[in-house]
């Protein structure tokens, strides 16, 4: 599961690594993201949410599979649908948990993707490859940004999860600017693994694909 204006794309190079591991890999469109369809509803905050997110993962996807990642806003939607989706593991990357924050919201993500140009975009990844560039321009062009600002909509979903319903692993960039450090001594107590990737951004499986595969030592 992707984060907030991205799609399946971002996986390019993570998806054919875990399926070189024999895994049947399934990475999805949110909606309002990639292929997916738009939201219905009279303004963003009816279209888009978490639990719309959660119930679109929980309704087509099928349960009990032995892995399921969800990146930043993917992290958050999975953790509301993990019950329903049942997993044996979850993996939350850099996850959106807490995303009401002060002066947070959703104008730096519009502000993106007006802005975005491939000399832009080059210029804040450079760590990325021109595949990934590509990737990323695509998803911003098929992005409805009134999923930013009905994420928004919805605080009261914002905050840590309680004890992890499956096993479950934490994976933060390093640093982390949604998982401050007293939150992941929190999310430790609570149950949940937690493993930094050195060096990695917030989209650790593109800025470091190899730290994100390594992470994973033990649970893939």
């Amino acid at each position: 599961m992707h984060g907030l204006q991205s799609d399946h794309r971002t996986w390019r190079v993570i998806g054919p690594a875990l399926a070189e591991r024999g895994y049947r890999v399934l990475a999805v469109d949110l909606r309002g993201h990639g292929a997916s369809p738009r939201g219905t509803g009279a303004g963003p905050a009816e279209r888009y949410g978490p639990e719309q997110f959660a119930a679109d993962l929980a309704d087509t996807l099928p349960a009990g599979a032995d892995l399921a990642i969800g990146h930043s806003l993917g992290g958050l939607a999975l953790r509301l649908a993990v019950d329903r989706l049942a997993p044996a593991r979850a993996v939350y990357s850099d996850p959106a948990f807490v995303f009401d924050r002060p002066g947070a919201g959703p104008e730096p993500f519009l502000a993106f993707q007006r802005l975005a140009t491939r000399t832009f975009v080059a210029a804040m990844r450079p760590e990325w490859s021109a595949a990934d560039v590509d990737a990323e321009l695509a998803a911003l062009a098929a992005w409805d940004g009134d999923t930013a600002t009905g994420l928004w909509a919805h605080p009261g979903h914002s905050g840590l999860p309680a004890a992890p319903a499956v096993p479950s692993l934490v994976q933060l960039a390093d640093p982390s600017q949604l998982v401050r450090p007293e939150e992941a001594a929190e999310l430790r107590r609570r149950g949940y693994a937690v493993r930094t990737v050195p060096g990695a951004g917030h989209c650790i499986h593109r800025d470091d694909p190899a730290g994100f595969l390594a992470s994973l030592d033990g649970w893939i």
